[in-house]
């Protein structure tokens, strides 16, 4: 499978076929109570629970050629589409006001062994609804790969359940959007088991996977950040101003 030191191919049997069921939780929170009063946040739900899947959908999320650990690409859009009308009809991937070239899915090798081989993946994407939009913070997951039978052994698709994960925008009739914030406990997509007894004999941590795929999407992630407190103290030491950052929401998602 192997032809070149510490880079691999991956690949799946195209017969395979995936089981994947989907969640939406009921959204408990906004801040101006959007998901009591605007219906169509009230009744989210998920469009198909269950949905059987050919490997192909998969394929699109492994690299077109070898790839070493840590080594990022992006994933096919159709597949990407595919997956989210499972969970609403109308998801779209470049989000409103973005650059052209702006695209919102990519994926990074972080671990395998002879045997597997883990996928961690983020895609940016937003529900067009009626009257108005879904923003997701973020979809982050990671997929595994059986390397030997070629199958998928588990996948996972979800918004972080962090404080707040998501934007909307609700249309009024004068055509103007009355802009919110809010939570929703479980947004998903998932197949399989992950094989937690499994030990990688090559690969990165997590948070260092999720680094790699957040420059991809924000310019400034590769600032060096300190805390203002670090800050006062390397300031005098290396006589430069300092920059102060203030922000009332997260950082490196969608959600604010």
């Amino acid at each position: 499978m192997d032809t070149l030191p510490n880079k691999i191919t991956l690949n799946l049997d195209g017969d395979a076929g995936v089981l994947v069921k989907g969640f939406i939780a009921p959204i408990e929170y906004t801040q101006y109570n959007f998901h009591v009063e605007w219906d169509e946040l009230a009744n989210l739900r998920v469009a198909e629970p269950e949905k059987q899947y050919p490997a192909s959908v998969f394929q699109a999320f492994l690299p077109s050629d070898l790839v070493s650990v840590g080594k990022c690409w992006q994933i096919g859009e159709e597949s990407v589409l595919t997956l989210l009308q499972q969970l609403h009809p109308n998801p779209k991937l470049r989000l409103q006001n973005d650059d052209e070239d702006y695209t919102g899915f990519w994926a990074c090798l972080r671990s395998f062994n002879d045997e597997f081989a883990e996928i961690v993946f983020r895609i940016h994407a937003e529900f067009i609804m009626k009257n108005g939009k879904l923003t997701l913070s973020q979809f982050t997951g990671n997929l595994v790969i059986d390397r030997i039978q070629q199958k998928v052994v588990s996948f996972k698709m979800f918004v972080p359940p962090t404080t707040l994960n998501f934007d909307a925008g609700w249309k009024q009739e004068d055509g103007n959007y009355f802009a919110e914030i809010g939570y929703c406990p479980r947004l998903e997509l998932s197949a399989g088991r992950y094989p937690t007894d499994v030990e990688f004999t090559t690969s990165i941590t997590q948070e260092e996977a999720e680094s790699k795929l957040i420059s991809h999407y924000y310019m400034f992630h590769k600032i060096k950040w300190v805390s203002l407190e670090e800050a006062f103290e390397q300031a005098p030491i290396q006589q430069k101003p300092i920059h102060a950052v203030s922000l009332d929401g997260p950082l490196f998602d969608e959600s604010c």
